[in-house]
């Protein structure tokens, strides 16, 4: 890979495709064009932190068989640290009331896994170590974007270090805050869950055997997924006060709050490392395209974590957008308005399909009305007993698996 570290330089670069943003959806559409004998330039705002530390991440990922499966093709799972990977051959859904748990094997409907747990900085590090085999890309970091211009045949990339880059398509994957969705003027609606996610990691007495659980109470959603040996790694999404008063927590303290909210299945637990959070928010763009620009990622969609599907869905992103770029002949423009309009079409349903699932299930089970409450309950305990319909539903799980 030739890699570019501009401070202040003129001049400009010629592309098929820029890539802004060099997190795991923008490394991940970078490799999959490169792959494709796309002439890339990768450019993010920042430098990269790339280095594989020993500590465990606290930020981890539930992926799904599919995104599994288009890691391989892209040559990215190949360089992953197995070792630090857990499956997920189960999950265990709990209600706010002492009630049993729906349980959802991969067993049941003939899988091999329902997903599987990995750390932010394993999977990145994983997709780094690809980019650089490749030749075919070139890397400009610490340069933030300023400016998008069009002309009859390009779109052209300001820095603000002065560098420009021509090409036939932008894939925006620089986030929430996205400056190539801010620069084409696309807008978004937002939706404010009041809500944070506390992440953390911690040895358990008890070994978690390849279980996701999860408990939702109103506003409250806990989850503790496996890792490792007799590890697990929790995100806890609450109200922002609540989370406030949760970082303040000594890692004793917290440990017991998680021991007594999941009723200590899991037995004693020792945090490892730093407590973290972030803020829960819903934001989605209101077109995913525009002249010669296309939103990948958060830059596209921002969803709550018990939506089911986070990075996934930014990946099947790119999933479709270079399957789609497959099928084109060789003088076909990946930039043309007709390629992008059906990209957009295509993702549109996925999209829309998980904001729903998200306002759904915060709906639910946040309701306090006895009626809806039973009704929950009762249809929890209905599924462990249908046989075929929870088959479907793990089916759909590993699909579309909550992290």
């Amino acid at each position: 890979m030739k890699q570019h570290f501009f401070q202040s330089v003129n001049g400009s670069l010629e592309a098929d495709i820029v890539v802004v943003g060099a997190g795991l959806v923008g490394l991940s559409a970078a490799i999959a064009f490169a792959q494709q004998g796309k002439k890339v330039v990768l450019v993010d705002a920042k430098k990269p932190a790339i280095k594989l530390k020993k500590a465990w991440d606290a930020r981890v990922y539930a992926l799904t068989p599919a995104t599994e499966i288009w890691l391989k093709s892209i040559g990215g799972w190949a360089r992953v640290d197995a070792s630090r990977v857990s499956p997920i051959n189960a999950m265990h859904i709990f209600d706010d009331a002492n009630t049993p748990a729906l349980e959802l094997r991969d067993e049941d409907a003939n899988l091999p896994k329902l997903g599987l747990i990995i750390e932010n900085q394993n999977l990145m590090h994983a997709l780094w170590a690809q980019l650089n085999s490749l030749d075919d890309v070139t890397l400009i970091t610490g340069a933030p974007c300023q400016s998008i211009e069009n002309t009859q045949q390009q779109v052209v990339l300001g820095l603000v270090n002065g560098q420009q880059i021509a090409a036939k398509l932008i894939i925006a994957a620089d986030g929430v805050d996205s400056c190539v969705r801010k620069q084409a003027n696309i807008s978004v609606t937002k939706k404010d869950f009041h809500q944070s996610a506390i992440v953390a990691n911690f040895k358990v007495e008890k070994h978690h055997q390849n279980i996701a659980r999860q408990w939702f109470r109103p506003h409250d959603v806990l989850a503790l997924l496996p890792l490792p040996d007799k590890m697990i790694s929790i995100v806890w999404s609450v109200s922002t006060e609540r989370a406030a008063e949760l970082l303040a927590l000594s890692g004793e303290e917290l440990a017991h709050n998680v021991h007594e909210t999941s009723g200590g299945v899991l037995g004693g637990l020792t945090q490892i490392g730093n407590t973290q959070s972030f803020v829960l928010n819903q934001q989605t763009a209101s077109k995913l395209i525009a002249e010669r620009v296309v939103l990948t990622g958060d830059a596209a969609h921002q969803i709550h974590p018990m939506a089911g599907q986070g990075v996934n869905l930014g990946f099947r992103d790119v999933m479709e957008l270079a399957s789609m770029a497959t099928k084109c002949h060789a003088m076909q423009d990946v930039g043309d308005a007709m390629f992008l309009r059906r990209y957009e079409r295509a993702r549109k349903v996925d999209i829309v399909t998980m904001n729903q699932l998200t306002s759904g299930l915060d709906s639910l089970f946040a309701s306090k009305i006895s009626f809806l409450k039973k009704a929950r309950q009762w249809g929890l305990q209905q599924l462990n007993n249908q046989v075929a319909i929870k088959k479907l539903l793990i089916q759909q799980v590993a699909a579309s698996f909550i992290n």
